[in-house]
């Protein structure tokens, strides 16, 4: 599946999500979820480290099941960010990481 196949994807599971629940998913709501994410992300992390309360913890398996599904929420938020500035990710991330293999 390409990029913008996978975007267009996370735009249009966004705007549903938004349509649901009745949220405007605008520029304000998506950085806000932006940082719940983090947030989320970072308390998995702190699973998977097992520097969280004895009663949390959970296999190695499941904490990195955890993280994979923050994480992914990361990206997903950043990609409805960038759709919402009209911002070309793969673009931005081409000319960011990429380009630096190519030097």
């Amino acid at each position: 599946m390409e990029f913008s196949e996978v975007a267009r994807g996370i735009v249009n599971t966004g705007k549903k999500y938004g349509n649901k629940h009745n949220i405007r998913i605008d520029q304000d709501f998506a950085l806000t979820k932006l940082y719940e994410e983090i947030g989320e992300l970072a308390q998995a992390w702190l699973i998977h480290t097992k520097k969280c309360r004895p009663e949390k913890y959970v296999s190695n398996e499941k904490s990195k099941q955890l993280i994979s599904e923050e994480l992914a929420d990361v990206v997903g938020v950043s990609i409805m960010i960038a759709d919402l500035l009209g911002i070309d990710l793969e673009k931005a991330i081409n000319e960011k990481w990429l380009s630096k293999l190519k030097r």
